[in-house]
């Protein structure tokens, strides 16, 4: 049998408020469905500080950066914008980290929602901190749909990238929930889909063998073809790397 490759799937921190006298670390099941049904191995990575990034990735073939919270404006040297929502500046510095080693040692990345502006922030890039006080004529891109699944708004999606390739096309429609976004670019990244009002909806670096980024949540379909294409292309790849290293 076919040893599957191992997947680190980064979470989130619940705060001491929400949770009673102590942190607690959080991932939705639907990350861990969609590595495992993409042939991966899942390993839930928490965020106990950017020091220990670099140990963790020497025990992975791939990495899975998980939505959440609003990014710390600081790790982009801004000032908070006064929409910004609750932050966790320890989870920031911990996936900086993780990009940044993952940059170095070309390991396959799939990055979901605030994953993406984790990942533009890795390179050097910023966020948009609020999508309506910064987008002239935005759509809405918080959804505000009974079901998570339901698709909300269309991407126009550069030819020949990772993602035109998994796609089939140069448009599709997904799902959002985020009012933050990809502002300017990191070096080394590519614009590869936006939505109609500009807003980044997807980048990658070229030079990297699979470094996707994604700002809608695909986790949230697992039965749709785009999602398992994309949880499959980070696992193959994850695979590939493995083969080559054993």
């Amino acid at each position: 049998m076919q040893q599957r490759p191992v997947i680190g799937i980064s979470c989130s921190t619940l705060a001491a408020q929400e949770v009673g006298d102590h942190r607690r670390f959080a991932l939705p099941d639907y990350y861990v469905e969609c590595v495992l049904t993409a042939g991966g191995l899942p390993l839930v990575l928490p965020s106990i500080g950017p020091e220990h990034a670099a140990a963790y990735l020497t025990r992975l073939d791939g990495l899975v950066l998980s939505g959440g919270g609003d990014v710390d404006p600081h790790t982009f040297g801004e000032e908070p914008h006064p929409e910004l929502g609750l932050v966790d500046r320890r989870r920031d510095d911990f996936e900086i980290e993780l990009c940044r080693g993952v940059r170095e040692q070309r390991m396959p990345l799939l990055a979901i929602c605030r994953g993406v502006q984790v990942l533009n922030i890795a390179y050097g890039g910023a966020v948009i901190q609020h999508i309506p006080a910064e987008v002239e004529s935005p759509i809405r891109h918080t959804q505000q749909a009974v079901r998570r699944s339901a698709l909300s708004h269309s991407i126009d999606v550069v030819e020949g990238s990772h993602l035109h390739g998994m796609v089939g096309g140069t448009q599709t429609t997904v799902n959002s929930f985020h009012h933050q976004a990809a502002g300017r670019v990191g070096e080394g990244l590519e614009v590869t889909a936006t939505a109609p009002d500009g807003v980044i909806e997807a980048l990658e670096d070229p030079a990297h063998p699979f470094c996707v980024g994604v700002q809608w949540h695909p986790e949230r379909r697992l039965d749709d073809p785009l999602t398992q294409a994309l949880f499959r292309g980070v696992v193959e790849a994850a695979r590939s790397v493995a083969h080559a290293g054993a």
